[in-house]
């Protein structure tokens, strides 16, 4: 997957100390980068640099108990929605 990001420095930095993802190529100061999670087997992000797509769009993360994964990132200084009950099962 590639997504279009306008401050790589910034993009790096969360995908890498904040979820913790493994940095394969590229940088903060570079035009693309590639990171994938410590599985050898998870699919690589790709981030290239320029000007954002104006189109929706979604990734989905999976993570042991997403409460505490919420907890983490306002730990951390973000807002993520609070996590709740999809209407298919899923949390």
């Amino acid at each position: 997957m590639t997504l279009r990001v306008r401050d790589m420095r910034a993009s790096v930095k969360f995908y890498r100390d904040v979820l913790g993802m493994e940095l394969l190529y590229g940088g903060e100061e570079a035009g693309f980068s590639s990171l994938r999670t410590k599985d050898d087997q998870s699919a690589i992000l790709n981030l290239e640099e320029g000007d954002t797509a104006t189109e929706w769009g979604r990734m989905i993360f999976h993570v042991a108990d997403v409460d505490a994964f919420w907890m983490y990132l306002k730990e951390r200084g973000f807002e993520p929605e609070r996590p709740r009950d999809a209407s298919w099962g899923e949390r």
